[in-house]
């Protein structure tokens, strides 16, 4: 018996737009709020003044994960009055691949069919049984697509191969929980550098943290500022005026990374974030390694730093999670910015007595 997928998905939804150029949220299974379907037409390409089709996006709001994917509507005998439609999905887990390949089987059975009775029929299928298949519109089977496939997909070397000795601001960062704002204006530039990130703390294995398409609107950024540590995707320059939104802020057009002022203080660099940098250009460079040796390597590195911080640690006798000493790890005088980030990763990993 397969693995049902009711755990992971929440729901279905079907936007159009019309030959009068009206958008319209048209259906949706089982049913949303209206903060969700509000989120979701703003996500969907076909509310966008400047036109562009972008056939998939995908994000994260509250906790919920959406795919969206568009297509144009050429001369169909059953969509008479549609010019493009976009099926969303909503679910819990983080897995574009996955929900792309699914989202693009029920395009293809509403152009066929031009009703959404039977995209809710391959919809209930993979609900409950993790699988549809159809002769014409393609099989889909859910457990084809595994999570640490999804944590793998994109390149941390051309991460590195863009920023170089830089890319320790950003491990640093992410080792912090510190929040990172990702600013470019094309959509597919930022969810291919933001989904990759969260590789480079993998020990974590934690892509929640991941925010991949957020607008500068109310809702989004409460919601965002409800969580500790984050990496937030703009498609809007005008983040770069919200120093409120980030400690590390990423111009992936000018590639170009810039410290706030408030995170400049734990985010000191020093000989360890020099030695880091080093090794994971070097890793990275070796046109032998794949991305997820790389990945291995900086994971083994990531390691060998928290069993140093683990050393100054101290448990307990009621059991509860090892605390830092802080005067153990004075005593070793490491330079001052390795015993600051020590410090404040010691923070981050909740090892500070309270």
């Amino acid at each position: 018996m397969a693995e049902p997928e009711i755990q992971l998905l929440l729901g279905v939804g079907l936007i159009e737009k019309d030959t009068n150029g009206d958008t319209l949220w048209v259906w949706c299974y089982p049913s949303t709020t209206a903060e969700m379907r509000d989120l979701l037409l703003r996500k969907c390409c076909l509310t966008d003044e400047n036109k562009l089709l972008h056939t998939f996006v995908f994000g994260q709001y509250r906790r919920s994960w959406f795919y969206i994917t568009t297509v144009e509507v050429q001369d169909s005998s059953v969509l008479k009055k549609v010019t493009h439609f976009s099926i969303v999905l909503t679910a819990k887990d983080f897995n574009p691949e996955k929900y792309a390949a699914f989202t693009r089987i029920l395009c293809r059975i509403y152009l066929k069919h031009g009703s959404p009775v039977k995209m809710m029929e391959s919809y209930i299928a993979v609900l409950t049984k993790g699988i549809c298949q159809s002769e014409e519109n393609g099989s889909f089977l859910s457990k084809d697509f595994d999570a640490r496939k999804a944590y793998l997909a994109g390149s941390i070397k051309d991460i590195v191969s863009q920023f170089g000795m830089e890319t320790v601001i950003l491990f640093t960062a992410l080792m912090l929980k510190k929040r990172i704002v990702v600013y470019h204006p094309r959509i597919e530039v930022i969810q291919e550098f933001t989904r990759t990130l969260p590789a480079l703390v993998w020990h974590r294995q934690d892509w929640s943290i991941l925010h991949s398409y957020v607008h500068l609107n109310d809702d989004e950024l409460e919601a965002l500022k409800t969580c500790t540590g984050y990496i937030a995707g703009f498609i809007d320059s005008k983040v770069s005026n919200r120093p409120d939104l980030y400690d590390v802020y990423v111009n992936l057009a000018d590639s170009e990374i810039t410290i706030s002022q408030q995170a400049k203080e734990a985010m000191t660099m020093g000989k360890l974030h020099k030695e880091i940098g080093q090794f994971i250009v070097q890793s990275a460079e070796d046109p032998d390694k794949s991305d997820s040796q790389v990945i291995k390597d900086i994971s083994l590195k990531t390691k060998e730093i928290l069993t140093n911080l683990a050393s100054f640690t101290e448990v307990s006798d009621d059991g509860e999670k090892p605390t830092l000493n802080f005067e153990s790890l004075k005593q070793k005088r490491y330079p001052p910015a390795t015993e600051n980030f020590l410090y404040h990763l010691a923070a981050a990993e909740q090892m500070l007595k309270i």
